[in-house]
């Protein structure tokens, strides 16, 4: 379920309009002044509390909607990290933990961040014939996050019997929220973590 945060007069015009549209296209984020691929530019005096907690969140149940690319952005009030995935699928389990563990090897993911999220979806990162959907070029720094408030680092855990698993290394445990959202031919996994609680 999509919840909305509470932004004051002074941010309304740019912070509401992505917030009350988290699916918003980059060509209606640029049209609304959220500037591209939908991040929302800096505004002054924005109320950032959200009703989100930190306890773990999942949903859906195993499909074979296979992930095709990892993103993030930056929002007025929290770092976002978005999956594609190539089919309807729901199935995810985020929750903070000591350590993410790589999937069918049960190795340690190195991770920066004061807290670590590990994300766990229920989808494949390869087709029905085995071939790969999702290859990341560094599978230690799959998204780009300097200057980020919030998110430190998204690491790769691998892909097994079904499920595909993500660490996100954040600043702190703060609180998070997770939903999915119909794309063109597909659908996408979005975890927004707050900057403050």
């Amino acid at each position: 379920m999509v919840r909305f945060l509470s932004v004051t007069a002074a941010g309304a015009v740019v912070g509401a309009a992505m917030l009350a549209h988290p699916s918003m296209g980059a060509a209606e984020a640029t049209a609304a002044g959220t500037g591209p691929a939908g991040a929302v530019q800096p505004v002054a005096a924005t109320s950032c509390s959200t009703p989100w907690g930190s306890l773990e969140e999942s949903a859906g149940t195993l499909s074979t909607a296979a992930l095709t690319n990892v993103r993030s952005g930056q929002h007025a009030c929290f770092d976002r990290v978005v999956f594609d995935l190539l089919g309807s699928g729901e199935g995810h389990h985020v929750r903070y933990v000591p350590a993410v563990l790589a999937q069918g090897s049960g190795a340690v993911v190195p991770l920066r961040g004061g807290a670590l999220l590990q994300v766990d979806l229920q989808n494949p990162a390869y087709d029905e014939n085995g071939r790969s959907t999702y290859q990341p070029a560094d599978r230690r720094e799959l998204v780009p996050v300097a200057g980020y408030r919030t998110l430190r680092q998204a690491a790769w855990g691998g892909s097994y019997e079904g499920y595909t698993t993500v660490g996100v290394g954040v600043r702190a445990r703060l609180p998070f929220r997770t939903f999915v959202l119909p794309t063109t031919g597909g659908s996408k996994l979005v975890l927004d973590v707050a900057h403050i609680w």
